[in-house]
């Protein structure tokens, strides 16, 4: 009986024993399958996925080693032109150095020191248009203490936050300011009061690989920088029939005007000098006043200074000498002797100010071009990207 249980218990502990032989042979070969799974080399990865469309083109793209080193990376146009790019020093990574276009289809082949490779081609976003910026003022110019920054884009903005979001303006010193949009092409960016003379202005404005709504994305990016001068503000004054010009706060200058008569008052209210013409031919039909209607004109006229894109300016006018100082006969520009308009013309700037006062004519549209001043800063500061002005 004890035989047979010894027996039993033998066999029984036999057949444990060969059982678990068996199972741990399976885990073997599971281990060591997957051990070999692992240690195959694994191909390199980019930052975009082969087929991909609609990539932006300024953001940078990039292949990275998973296994081993890069050892040749290059990525091409689809018409073969080879993209500027590097190999970071240890191999583990490569970016492009240059940025990319819209439009276009490009193709990466990537290789690796464990024998890897890939092969990956995408495109890049293509646009329903393009945006240009166009700023002013030019770089490196001096400028008066009324200047805004102005940008000017190419075509309309449909997603203005999106622009402004693209646009960097650094004083010294610091200055607060806001921006604020004359229509869907004209942006704006200007401090509360007028500038302190000598602060700089440095304009950079980002706008390749923007996008700015409806299909519309920016162009290429633009930049520039001025300096302000010195603080020349003329006063031109309809209860004296005079323009005073002072600098940094000191009269240097007076002399008497004829502006705008009733029916063509000059309105009132802060302008900014904008460009300048020694020459000028002056015509009513650009307004809409016929040149050969009784009070329309084809004139050419000197030493002509715009204030603004209206077509009011400071001008020489010989044939108004007789009313200057005492009465209003002109379109709406100040008329002054041909001498007073040379020495207008050579001691101001762009982004000087003309002050207008007393006259019968309403305000100066801050949408005008140069009255940017003339919209309350309570209403500028707010901004109106979201178009609730327009």
């Amino acid at each position: 009986m004890v035989k047979g249980c010894a027996l039993i218990a033998a066999l029984a502990l036999g057949a444990t024993l060969t059982s678990c032989t068996i199972e741990k042979n399976g885990d073997d070969q599971s281990v060591n399958s997957a051990a070999e799974t692992s240690a195959m080399p694994m191909p390199p990865v980019a930052s975009v996925t082969d087929g991909e469309t609609d990539v932006n083109p300024d953001t940078p793209v990039t292949v990275k080693a998973v296994d081993g080193t890069l050892t040749d990376v290059q990525m091409t146009n689809e018409n073969g032109k080879v993209i500027e790019s590097s190999i970071a020093p240890d191999g583990k990574s490569w970016k492009t150095d240059e940025v990319l276009g819209y439009s276009r289809t490009y193709t990466i082949v990537a290789k690796t020191s464990t024998g890897e490779e890939l092969n990956t081609t995408f495109q890049t976003v293509a646009p329903s248009a393009l945006a240009e910026a166009y700023l002013s003022p030019i770089p490196d110019s001096t400028v008066g203490v009324g200047q805004v920054v102005s940008i000017t884009f190419s075509t309309s903005i449909p997603d203005r936050e999106a622009a402004e979001k693209a646009i960097t303006i650094k004083t010294e010193p610091h200055v607060d300011g806001a921006f604020f949009w004359l229509n869907d092409r004209v942006l704006r960016w200007r401090p509360k009061d007028f500038w302190t003379p000598g602060t700089k202005v440095d304009v950079d404005v980002k706008m390749h690989g923007t996008k700015l709504g409806d299909g519309v994305w920016g162009d290429d990016d633009n930049k520039t920088n001025f300096t302000i001068g010195d603080s020349v503000i003329a006063y031109a004054d309809d209860n004296t029939k005079t323009l005073t010009i002072t600098k940094d706060g000191q009269e240097i200058q007076t002399m008497p005007i004829s502006m705008g008569r009733d029916k063509y008052a000059t309105p009132n209210g802060t302008y900014v000098i904008g460009d300048r013409y020694p020459d000028l031919v002056m015509d009513s039909s650009t307004y809409g006043l016929a040149t050969t209607a009784p009070d329309g004109y084809r004139t050419n006229v000197k030493y002509a200074t715009q204030m603004s894109w209206s077509g009011i300016y400071v001008h020489a006018a010989p044939w108004s000498v007789w009313a200057q100082g005492s009465q209003n006969t002109s379109h709406g520009c100040l008329n002054v002797s041909t001498a007073n308009a040379e020495w207008f013309f050579n001691n101001t700037k762009r982004g000087d100010v003309v002050v207008v006062k007393n006259t019968v004519g309403g305000t100066l549209n801050g949408y005008d071009g140069l009255g940017d001043w003339n919209i309350p800063w309570e209403t500028w500061s707010k901004g109106n990207a979201n178009r609730e002005d327009q």
